[in-house]
């Protein structure tokens, strides 16, 4: 079998900062009949190290643009890691609460 991920990229994304962002929560489905769903009260948001401009061909594989995953811009030169334990202060991976 085959992996494959299907997406749609989107051209003009919300922006924090200037930056694209998202959003980690977690959930927990504990029925479906009557429905239950349970949130978990923190979660974390990542967020890219370089401004967002419109994807052309000259910038689209600027990932430090394009993706906000934390493996990827935590290499970046212009990465800001959050020096608090909790996660609430600066940077590019911050907690929610």
């Amino acid at each position: 079998m085959e992996h494959v991920v299907a997406q749609q990229y989107l051209d003009s994304p919300y922006l924090i900062n200037n930056l694209k962002f998202d959003l980690r929560i977690y959930v927990l489905l504990y029925g479906m009949n009557p429905l239950k769903i349970y949130l978990y009260e923190d979660g974390i948001a990542r967020f890219a190290t370089k401004e967002y401009k419109k994807a052309k061909r000259s910038n689209m594989k600027n990932m430090f643009m394009h993706l906000t995953n934390y493996s990827i811009n935590k290499t970046s030169a212009d990465f800001v890691q959050n020096e608090n334990e909790d996660g609430s202060g600066e940077g590019h991976k911050k907690s929610l609460t």
